[in-house]
């Protein structure tokens, strides 16, 4: 095999999900999904697709339905954005690693902003390129902060790819509207494609005028050397349906489809039929999963913040508490000690970025916020609190 491939971190998430999984007895809190299933409007549009007998293949492209309700979803948000700039993709992860390998050789240099979910940072490194790692640093309070500086120093002509995701998972940071234009002024100057993973952006907890985090689109143009990556799977509960898109320049498209054939083919109708019905009821289902979960944020955090030297912030965007533990600083370590000891799953830190170590990912996004309580207990007991 590739060495590239043989250097690959198995993922930390799940080594501790694994020590875990099948026990009744283990609250989970490790992967980033609610445990809401997906809505009915949702799931009776896919039944009727599979009654229809809809089970072929589609466009490489995806269902042109559905490419249009993309288009239209995403110009109510942002600037207008045509159909011929979309593609429908098997999921968020498979949206990513179509934009690597349509923007990545071997050999190219690409920059990331750390810490964050490792999927972004092994595609590179599949792809055989060299990464560079800006980190995010912890201040006071649990929050985290980008040094712009250092980010637009780290960016030259030589760097072929930035990749940045914002709302950030699992820190909660996400970039401002001015740091964006800088990101993108910068990125113009130098020649540097920017991936941007935007998965988060209706999960945002601030006041905005569209209910979203800012977004590249917001001041891109189109041909723009801008890939955003779109994902049904938090906004819509729908994380195991595996379906997700692609915003990308019009002269990018027809391309895409091509790297699509010899990926998946396409996403299965079924699933775009359903990803169609949640695009038209979003406005029925999108601000009650961002109320119910800033209802689980407003939970958990000030349970955490209750604990003696617990380090954590509110994210302002995402679906996680991101924490540490005073006097744990080995966050795999401390994670399987949790699940082993306390019966609590969390994510460890430094599955995300060296730069986390000693800190832990919680997933707040639960149906019943009575079980982030119990989780609390469960730590606060092993805590000796």
């Amino acid at each position: 095999m590739r060495q590239a491939l043989l250097n690959l971190e198995e993922s930390r998430i799940r080594e501790v999900a694994n020590a875990g999984m099948g026990r009744s007895d283990v609250l989970a809190f490790w992967f980033g999904e609610s445990d809401e299933g997906t809505p009915d409007v949702v799931r009776q549009a896919a039944i009727d697709s599979l009654q229809r007998g809809e089970t072929f293949y589609a466009h490489n492209l995806g269902l042109p339905e559905l490419r249009a309700e993309v288009a239209a979803y995403t110009s109510r948000l942002h600037r207008p954005v045509g159909a011929d700039r979309i593609a429908i993709t098997s999921g968020g992860v498979n949206a990513l690693m179509l934009a690597v390998q349509a923007l990545v050789d071997a050999g190219d240099e690409v920059v990331a902003v750390t810490p964050v979910w490792p999927n972004l940072t092994a595609q590179p490194l599949i792809m055989g390129a060299h990464l560079r790692c800006v980190a995010l640093r912890p201040q006071a309070g649990g929050a985290w902060a980008l040094d712009m500086q250092e980010l637009l120093a780290a960016i030259t002509p030589a760097t072929r790819l930035l990749v940045v995701n914002a709302p950030n998972n699992p820190t909660g940071w996400t970039l401002t509207a001015q740091e964006q234009q800088a990101i993108l002024a910068h990125c113009r100057a130098t020649g540097t494609w920017i991936l941007a993973d935007e998965v988060y952006e209706r999960l945002y907890y601030e006041p905005t005028a569209n209910g979203c985090a800012p977004s590249f689109l917001d001041i891109a143009e189109p041909e723009d050397r801008l890939v955003v990556v779109h994902s049904f799977s938090k906004s819509f509960l729908m994380t195991g349906w595996r379906l997700g898109w692609l915003v990308m320049p019009p002269s990018m498209t027809h391309h895409m489809g091509k790297l699509v054939e010899f990926n998946t083919s396409c996403a299965s109708v079924f699933t775009q039929r359903a990803g169609i019905a949640a695009l038209q009821h979003a406005d029925e289902i999108t601000p009650r999963v961002v109320a119910h979960l800033r209802q689980c944020r407003d939970t958990l955090v000030p349970l955490l913040q209750s604990l003696p030297g617990v380090e954590v912030a509110s994210a302002r965007g995402g679906m996680y508490a991101f924490f540490r533990l005073p006097g744990h600083d080995n966050s795999l370590a401390t994670a399987k000690r949790l699940v082993a000891e306390a019966g609590l799953g969390l994510a460890p830190g430094n599955a995300f970025g060296e730069e986390a170590q000693g800190w832990l990912r919680w997933c707040f996004a639960s149906k019943d916020p009575q079980r982030l309580v119990q989780g609390v207990e469960r730590l606060k007991n092993w805590l000796g609190l």
